[in-house]
């Protein structure tokens, strides 16, 4: 679980929330039709730019945003240290000994395809097309949460043009210019709260995510490949080394020195 993310919009919606309460009557912000021109004409036009099948794929990776197991780079190391230190001993075939406990997929595929003996350009290409598609499928979700986040204030604007055009042709009658006000000014309200505590800060999570899923595929791409190149571990070592950053490396000097 990231409690950062749910710590972010309790405490952005608790806030705003709070704000408006310590103000007066917060019912004055609560209102149908401007929840229906910004929530329907913003998942109406994602719809409208992005096939179904998209949209529907990107909110079951939306998880991930609240459920998340952090990647685990420093651990790596030492495993692909290891595997080096067995192959230079009973040969790349010995490695067929390890695959049964490797638990990544990516991994596993890597180290297998180096058993059976595949040509290094072709695992490079390979692994490496996986994790170009990769990048691809996850900058498709990554593009509808920031379209809706430039969709809701949008859909904002246009309930503010409804409600003042409603309200210039209700000049003559005071109630109904306070309600047309009252739509203007609410649904604009509605879009830039969707727009700044959900829709963008979800977008800039997922690709927070996205980079640390490559980069450890390009740690282990570039391990598999200076394992089959027959690199002595120290030197696999200081290659995997040089993908971590600077906190990374500092809390993996640590520990070696323990």
């Amino acid at each position: 679980m990231d409690i950062a993310t749910f710590l972010g919009i309790i405490s952005a919606v608790g806030l705003v929330g709070l704000a408006i309460i310590s103000q007066g009557n917060a019912l004055i912000f609560l209102d149908w039709p401007s929840a229906l021109i910004v929530i329907g004409g913003t998942f109406g036009a994602t719809l409208i730019n992005y096939p179904l099948k998209d949209i529907i794929r990107v909110f079951k990776v939306v998880k991930t945003a609240f459920f998340y197991k952090e990647e685990d780079y420093i651990s790596l190391i030492p495993q692909m240290v290891k595997y080096s230190t067995q192959a230079r001993k009973d040969g790349l075939l010995g490695l067929e000994k390890v695959l049964p406990g490797i638990e990544d997929q990516f991994f596993y595929e890597g180290i297998r395809m180096v058993v059976d003996g595949i040509p290094q350009i072709s695992i490079k290409q390979i692994m490496q097309t996986e994790i170009d598609f990769q990048v691809a499928r996850h900058r498709v979700g990554i593009s509808i949460f920031q379209a809706m986040g430039q969709y809701a204030p949008a859909f904002g604007m246009i309930g503010t043009l409804i409600g003042l055009i409603l309200m210039l042709r209700q000049l003559d009658n005071p109630t109904q210019i306070a309600q047309s006000m009252a739509l203007a000014l609410v649904t604009t309200f509605y879009g830039a709260i969707l727009a700044n505590i959900i829709f963008l800060p979800i977008a800039g999570k997922l690709k927070e995510r996205s980079t640390a899923e490559i980069l450890k595929k390009e740690m282990i791409l570039d391990g598999i490949l200076a394992i089959q190149s027959g690199d002595i571990p120290g030197i696999v070592e200081q290659r995997m080394v040089s993908f971590l950053p600077t906190e990374y490396r500092r809390i993996y000097s640590e520990e070696n020195l323990k």
